[in-house]
This record gives structure tokens, sequence and C-alpha cells, in this order.
């Protein structure tokens, strides 16, 4: 049954809001941030495999991170590495993927993944997405669209939610999906935790090929068009070409926007697995090591009067941090960021303006 499950593993990013580890020429998902001894794309990889065959796995990646996926996964063959020559979000990179494996095997069923999750409680997490392997491959759910609903432990301001019909669902057990909302502000976040009825979205997909295939030309057709158009391409030695031809042209959407919020077959099972999505130093401080006065540090550094901070800095330099209060401080590759913890969701746009006055 194992030999009829694929993954995808999506690892396109350049994850800027943990600029300035994370840059363009390697990006968080090939970092060891958590100082696991494994970079997360790897660790990603690991979690699968005892449920998807090696030979099962994908990774949808910009062209220049080619080498970098083979270099951490070398189990992987140059065939499962797709290119795409530009970003066009999630909804393309799905669609992509989906039609390389369909030129292979029509009739399997497919888990979609990003590169750079926390999982501490690996064999549950396995059990989770066995059970969705389980639902999505029976006849009378083969339209049916799963994802893994994460049970919330705080009111979290940068998740999406999925609402479910009733409050406290029962774990691992799959649950219709009543609505999804997106990022809400703090006042809602604490509304939803309250009620019991919202899971955060984990953005980790389960589906039949016949499920996702009939939903991407159901709701986004103008996709669809452009890669039926390369169909008897895929699998051949053509496929790259078709794609650097033409992924320009797939509209720039994600599978959430796109297909999730918009069927009415869409299914979640809540969980809790130790999941987070690193997504940002704050995330990262929240699963870091702590000193006495709260403090994440890594690095050669000596910490005065600091409590409450993030402190990174790259191996070979020698750092003095004093009186930090809720603050993070890094230093990578002759850059350097410092900044309130609670402004972390701006360095995205600190780092647009950096590189615009580089230009």
């Amino acid at each position: 049954m194992q030999n009829n499950n694929y993954c995808i593993i999506m690892a396109g990013g350049i994850g800027s809001r943990f600029w300035p580890v994370s840059k363009t020429e390697c990006p968080k998902q090939f970092l060891d941030i958590l100082g696991t001894g494994k970079s997360f794309i790897r660790s990603t990889f690991e979690r699968f495999l005892p449920i998807v065959p090696p030979q099962n796995f994908l990774v949808v990646t910009n062209a220049m991170y080619k080498d970098l996926v083979l270099q951490h996964i070398p189990e992987l063959t140059e065939s499962q590495v797709l290119c795409e020559p530009m970003r066009r979000n999630t909804a393309p990179c799905i669609a992509y993927a989906a039609y390389h494996i369909m030129a292979q095997n029509s009739d399997c069923n497919i888990v979609v993944t990003p590169a750079d999750h926390l999982v501490t409680n690996e064999a549950e997490f396995q059990r989770i997405i066995s059970t969705g392997f389980e639902f999505v491959s029976k006849p009378e759910n083969s339209k049916a669209l799963l994802t893994i609903g994460i049970k919330p432990t705080r009111p979290e301001t940068g998740y999406g939610y999925i609402q479910t019909p009733d409050a406290n669902c029962t774990e691992g057990a799959v649950t219709k999906v009543a609505s999804f909302t997106e990022k809400p502000n703090l006042e809602k976040a604490v509304q939803f935790l309250e009620s019991g009825r919202y899971l955060w979205n984990s953005g980790i997909f389960i589906w039949s090929m016949e499920g996702i295939l009939s939903a991407l030309n159901q709701f986004i057709p103008n996709l669809t068009e452009i890669f039926d158009e390369g169909k008897a391409k895929f699998g051949t030695a053509d496929e790259q070409a078709f794609i650097s031809n033409n992924f320009h042209r797939c509209p720039d959407i994600s599978i959430d926007y796109g297909v999730m919020e918009k069927s009415p077959d869409t299914y979640t099972i809540p969980a809790d697995f130790g999941w987070s999505d690193i997504g940002t130093w704050g995330s990262l401080f929240t699963h870091a090591k702590k000193d006495p006065e709260n403090n994440a540090v890594k690095g050669n550094v000596v910490v005065e009067e600091c409590k409450n901070t993030v402190i990174n800095i790259e191996p070979g330099v020698e750092a003095i941090v004093q009186g930090m209060d809720e603050c993070l401080v890094a230093y990578s590759g002759k850059s350097l960021l410092v900044c309130r913890l609670k402004d972390e969701q701006r360095i995205k746009e600190w780092v647009a303006a950096l590189n615009a006055k580089k230009q």
C-alpha cells in the first residue's frame, strides 16, 4: 500500500523572515537553525520516510537550489527534484508536481508538506498521516481534500485557522471543515482559542490524484489549461523545457485561497504531535533552549543584563550583547539585525528596503 503513497516537499521559499541567517543563496530549509544536527529539509524527508518509499518523494524548489536539495537528500535522483524557473506560490507548485506524478501513477495518494516544519512527536505524526492516506484512498472519498489541523495552545496571530463543526472534535479523527480563516488579529485569535472549534492550519495536505486534479480543474481552470498543453511531455526529456517556457503563465495563487477555501469537499484531522511552523525568530525562541534569564543564545557571545532575548551569532564571530529585553540580535555573513522581537513581522519589509537601497 505504501508504494502508492507519494510525498511532495515544497522547498522553494527564501525564508526572508529569518534574515540575516536565511538568505537567497541558502534559505532556511537548508539550515540547522534549531541545532539538531540536521537541516529542516533533511528532517522533513526522514519524518515521512516510514510511510512513503524514497522513490516516491518529489521536492519542488527553485532551480538554483537543485544541488542543495541533492546534497541534503542524497537518496533522491535528479529526476525527483522539480525546478521552478520562478516563484508562483503553492497552487502552481502542487499542480506541477501532480502532473509529473500522474505520468508515472495516475491512481495514487499524495501528501504535500512545506520543508521547514518542526515536529517533536514523529510517531504520532506518522500515525496521523497514515490515517489521512487511508481516508483519501477510499473510493467514496476520492474527491476529498484533507488538511492537518493542529490543536492550538495559544492565541497565535501568525497562523491561519480551520473551523470545525463542533467544539473539541476528536483528536486523530477525520472531520468536515466548516470554514477557513486567514491570520486573525489578537482579539479574534483569543475567541478562536476559547471556542474550542478552531485548529491551526498546518499547511500539510493529503488527497488522491483524482481529488486534487479535479479540484484544480474546477477552481483554477486557467492553471490546469496550461499544464494540459504539455501533458504528454511530463515524465519525458521535454518536461523541463515545457516548464521553463510556460511556468511564468501560471497564476500566482496559493492552494489555500485557490482551492481549499472554495471546495465543499474539505476535511481535517485534529492533531497534536508537537508541531510548529518555524517561520519567524519568535517561533524559534519558543522552542530554543534558554538561559536563566530566558535568553536563547547561539554563538560565541558574552551576554550581560539581557532577558527574553534571541541572540544568534555565526561561528567565527565574537560578540558582547548588553542591556537587551525582548529583542533580537542576529549576525550572519556580514549582515546584522537588531530589533524588538514584537516587531519581527516587519523584517520582510526591512529586507526589501535594504535590497532597494543596494540597487
